[in-house]
């Protein structure tokens, strides 16, 4: 799984323990104290199981401050991740946490095979074929997918995605990750190759 390691201004609540950033709560929904939730893990239906905790990152003004949050419900709604938690009953409580940011003690994170954090992955060098391609400058959560932005050698980045087929082997410890992707993905295909509908619509713009 996938969790966010602070990066610019997200800071874990002073005097915690290393923590990982997991949500941000960004709207109430409803009338019945149920919050949106923009993720940041890649796991959101185990991560939210009912009676998890989170330390919230709130202004010192909020109610909320010091105190931490545990789901009651988790589900999706047309796509979107939403949840309820213990004390939000309805509407103006919901409110009271927009903007919220949820985080997770780095020690109670899955230590599941195929697992791994942000930062552990970026920095990484990517290698194709032997040869070291780029290097991971950061990682995209998408609802579908995770994508790995590569750094090429000639400085253009590539979106990757990281899935068993194109990124078969992780190594943390030689501090390399293996991709086996298809033709096109790091480098422009050969004209010759252009399919010929598209040359044909290419010759009539000229």
């Amino acid at each position: 799984m996938t969790d966010v390691a602070p990066t610019g201004d997200a800071r874990p609540p002073q005097g915690s323990k290393t923590q990982l950033r997991v949500g941000r709560l960004v709207k109430a929904h409803g009338l019945k104290g149920a919050l949106k939730l923009e993720l940041y893990t890649d796991d959101p239906d185990g991560r939210f199981v009912p009676g998890a905790t989170f330390t919230l990152q709130v202004p010192e003004s909020s109610p909320w401050h010091g105190k931490p949050l545990t789901v009651r419900e988790f589900r999706w709604m047309n796509s979107h991740p939403v949840a309820f938690f213990e004390g939000v009953e309805d509407r103006t409580a919901a409110e009271e946490l927009v903007r919220a940011i949820l985080w997770i003690d780095e020690s109670g994170a899955s230590d599941e095979e195929d697992a791994w954090y942000d930062h552990q992955l970026v920095g990484l060098d990517v290698v194709r074929d032997g040869d070291v391609v780029g290097k991971i400058v950061r990682v995209d959560h998408l609802p579908a997918q995770d994508l790995l932005a590569v750094r090429l050698s000639d400085e253009r980045e590539v979106l990757v995605p990281f899935v068993k087929a194109i990124v078969p082997e992780v190594d943390l410890t030689a501090g390399r990750l293996t991709v086996t992707p298809p033709a096109g993905l790091l480098e422009d295909l050969p004209s010759d190759e252009v399919e010929p509908a598209a040359a044909d619509a290419a010759t009539e713009r000229d």
